[in-house]
């Protein structure tokens, strides 16, 4: 039974293999003629063509940073050199981990002290403003307060203000008059005590050493009244130079306990 089965598992295998030979078709490949091409077969491009020629600097639009491929370290300057030379003073005064975190502190340190200078310069100009108060911006608007002396004033307890002031006024120069009986004024209250006199001194610093509220008013009208005649740089006439007067006359007899 074995060999029989044997036998036809063969020819089955051998009919298989036969048919699979049948199916197998050998072909040549076509053969291929030869192409020859001939002069008549050439094209020539007859298309005209724009001539382009670059401008003379076109170089320079190629000069930004985008346009550098080859990183160069920019030259030291002698700000350069001055940051590193106290950035080594500062690494051998204190600890730093490395030279570029006392490089990086030596900046912070110039900027800041580049601020405070600049703080300190702007301090000095309105101080010199309010020193001056701003006379030579504001002109005769300028709200003025500091009393400024001419060699003869600066002691006015010396001064005999009367013969001043009718000198001032036989010369027609009434601004000065009324100038110096303000002076007057200050001179009386100094001598009663109620300010204590100093070339130093402002306006301002009297009026506060004043301590009844009418004298402040009092006080503070007069300096009014003398700044915007004095400071106001014009010719007052008649009748305003009379009320002035009388006023500070009166202040005058007031202060002076008469």
């Amino acid at each position: 039974m074995n060999k029989i089965f044997f036998v036809l598992s063969f020819l089955f295998f051998f009919s298989i293999s036969n048919a699979q030979d049948s199916l197998t078709v050998k072909t040549d490949p076509p053969e291929i003629s030869s192409v020859k091409y001939t002069e008549k077969d050439i094209r020539i491009d007859t298309t005209t063509v724009e001539r382009k020629t670059f401008s003379k600097n076109f170089k320079k639009k190629y000069t930004d940073s985008d346009f550098v491929y080859e990183y160069k370290a920019p030259e030291k300057n002698a700000w350069d050199h001055f940051k590193e030379w106290l950035a080594g003073i500062l690494r051998s005064l204190f600890t730093f981990n490395n030279p570029a975190a006392a490089l990086h502190f030596v900046s912070i340190l110039l900027k800041v002290l580049a601020v405070l200078i600049i703080v300190f310069v702007i301090y000095l100009i309105v101080k010199a403003l309010v020193g001056k108060e701003g006379r030579w911006i504001f002109g005769k608007d300028s709200n003025k307060k500091t009393i400024y002396y001419s060699e003869l004033e600066k002691n006015i307890h010396l001064l005999d203000f009367k013969k001043l002031i009718q000198e001032s006024i036989e010369r027609g120069e009434k601004r000065i008059a009324i100038r110096y009986y303000y002076l007057w004024l200050l001179k009386v209250m100094a001598q009663n005590h109620y300010i204590e006199w100093d070339i130093e001194k402002t306006n301002s610093d009297y009026l506060y050493e004043l301590q009844s509220p009418v004298y402040k008013e009092e006080f503070t009208y007069l300096s009014y009244l003398y700044n915007y005649i004095w400071y106001g740089e014009f010719e007052i006439d008649e009748t305003t130079f009379k009320k002035a007067e009388n006023r500070f006359k009166n202040s005058i007899k007031t202060f002076g306990n008469e």
